[in-house]
């Protein structure tokens, strides 16, 4: 029995506006109510998010007195702070009326969300598809009614997902039909009429009064600091930020050039690209992948880094439903798991290779999906030691927030505030299986470089929102100082853009757990097991505040 029933009732309705308003993301979450809805982005349905929000302020401030547990405070912090940012971005409007990914991205994913994973039978996850689908227009509409002052390169996102939802509505219902003829009729009906939606939206975006790059990208500093304080709640202020993210960039790049010549180049670029020609051959390239995660998590069992979930995950390859649209969407590899769901086992995504492909193409996506991308990103980071293993522990947590928090939705995660452990923790158990030797020095190298790139990052968040560095800039900072192609580079920015405070949660995310971990490894009886197995049983709740409940605890003992 709860002993803050006001709490309780109130965070009750908290989540009930978080789900009624974000019908997609509760679908990613596990809660299937709203299935067959898409979110209302009319000037009405912000209005009424708008007023639950400042409702819900409203009556957490005028709550009684009452006696909260630690999860229970937890979540009032954290709930408190979601709606204050809401607030923000529901004034600011970068979200809704200036950026048609915020139509775009609702639309494919509210699709894509009853396919991705097997948590009902599939004839009824289709019935709710084509419910979707038939909605679409309807949500375009609102984009057209809606939109205004979007930037460049906001429109030329929204583009390319009108593509990917064109293709999805095509060759992806093409193939759902062939597989499913009961549900055909119905599918193709609702795409033909969706995807007429969509060319009119594509000619809407193209005929938009173009803008500059200086236009708009900036949230301003007081809203960046808002997102930092109450988002992440990280202690240090912007500037103190900014100064931490220049030292890391500026020994990262020290060292990687420093320790080219440990691999026989002249500069770190070279020895980058040295990665690309270890690969797997087409025959063993999907069993690579299960190869390296069993051999990660026996690393991890033999040095007891934490407790590993029995939580199996396997590799298979994209669907031929998602093939074609993808490349054009924030279709990941590696979905979080819907905590609500409780499936079995999960499956992760990766890049089909096949042995009817040209020997060009195979060769080229076997250099794109080396043994290092596949090693550090789809195994470590994502799918073993990072983000699964860190997922497993926050479904558990006794915060309500922690709980799902964390889980990716149409274009990001369900709450900022999840950012710095989410991230923060995939990044750190990259470094952490370096420590124990799961690397080979070339990876050891790259990781190093992944480094760099986060503080680069960090810099770009914070310099590009505080109206310091334009888009164009920020692109050319990535491609001078990270390494990246230009098109990689154009990309990372345009997303910076569009998510203030979102990049240097990595860093601070990874940096904020090594120092708590340095500083309570002074103390007696540390075990870096339990260590790791209690930050991860807070969920995925911001990493500053956890790490003042652990050094509390720690304190205690």
């Amino acid at each position: 029995m709860t002993h803050a029933p006001a709490f309780t009732t109130w965070l009750d309705d908290f989540f009930t506006s978080y789900y009624r308003h974000r019908p997609v993301s509760a679908t990613f979450v596990g809660v299937h109510d709203y299935d067959k809805r898409l979110p209302d982005f009319s000037q009405q349905g912000l209005g009424d998010t708008l007023a639950d929000a400042e409702a819900l302020l409203a009556r957490l401030r005028a709550l009684p007195a009452e006696s909260l547990s630690e999860a229970e405070a937890l979540d009032r912090r954290l709930a408190e702070g979601f709606l204050e940012i809401q607030r923000w971005e529901l004034a600011d409007g970068r979200y809704t009326w200036r950026n048609p990914s915020a139509f775009t991205g609702e639309a494919a994913f509210g699709v894509i969300s009853l396919l991705r994973r097997p948590f009902a039978p599939i004839g009824e996850r289709l019935e709710s598809a084509v419910a979707r689908i038939e909605a679409i227009p309807g949500l375009l509409e609102q984009g057209r009614a809606t939109l205004r002052d979007t930037p460049a390169n906001w429109a030329e996102r929204g583009l390319d997902e009108c593509v990917g939802l064109r293709k999805l509505l095509d060759d992806g219902v093409a193939h759902l039909a062939r597989e499913h003829r009961e549900h055909s009729a119905r599918l193709v009906r609702a795409a033909e009429q969706a995807a007429a939606a969509v060319q009119e939206f594509e000619v809407f975006l193209k005929d938009m009064p173009g803008h500059g790059d200086h236009h708009g990208y900036a949230a301003g500093p007081e809203a960046l600091d808002l997102l930092v304080r109450r988002g992440h709640f990280l202690p240090q202020s912007i500037d103190e930020i900014e100064r931490y993210a220049e030292e890391q960039l500026a020994s990262s790049t020290a060292y990687l050039a420093e320790h080219a010549r440990d691999f026989g180049a002249e500069t770190w670029p070279e020895v980058l690209a040295q990665l690309a020609g270890i690969h797997p051959s087409v025959d063993s390239y999907y069993a690579r992948y299960a190869e390296l995660w069993q051999a990660c998590r026996t690393t991890s069992d033999a040095h007891q880094l934490l407790t590993w979930p029995d939580y199996p995950i396997h590799f298979v390859p994209r669907p031929d439903w998602a093939r074609a649209a993808a490349p054009h969407l924030y279709f990941l590899f590696y979905h979080s798991p819907a905590p609500f769901d409780r499936l079995p086992e999960i499956e992760y995504l990766v890049t089909p290779i096949e042995p009817g492909m040209p020997a060009d193409e195979q060769e080229r996506l076997l250099r794109a999906n080396n043994d290092s991308v596949i090693k550090l990103n789809h195994v470590v980071h994502h799918g073993a030691l990072g983000h699964h293993v860190q997922n497993w522990h926050a479904f558990r947590a006794e915060s309500r927030i922690g709980r799902m928090a964390a889980v990716d939705c149409a274009s990001r995660i369900a709450m900022l505030c999840a950012g710095t452990m989410a991230e923060g923790w995939a990044c750190y158990a990259t470094e952490l299986i370096d420590e124990v030797g799961f690397l080979t020095p070339l990876e050891s190298f790259a990781e190093r470089h992944t480094r760099l790139r986060m503080a680069a990052r960090a810099l770009v968040d914070i310099r590009m929102h505080t109206g310091r560095l334009s888009l164009d800039q920020a692109a050319a900072f990535y491609r001078e100082r990270v390494g990246m192609a230009p098109a990689a580079a154009k990309s990372e920015a345009s997303k910076n853009s569009m998510f203030p405070g979102t990049a240097l949660m990595y860093l601070m995310g990874t940096d904020t757990i090594r120092q708590l971990r340095d500083e309570l490894s002074s103390r007696p009886g540390f075990e870096l097991k339990s260590f790791h197995d209690q930050l991860l049983s807070y969920g995925s709740v911001p990493v500053a505040l956890v790490a003042e409940q652990m050094r509390n605890s720690a304190g205690d003992t």
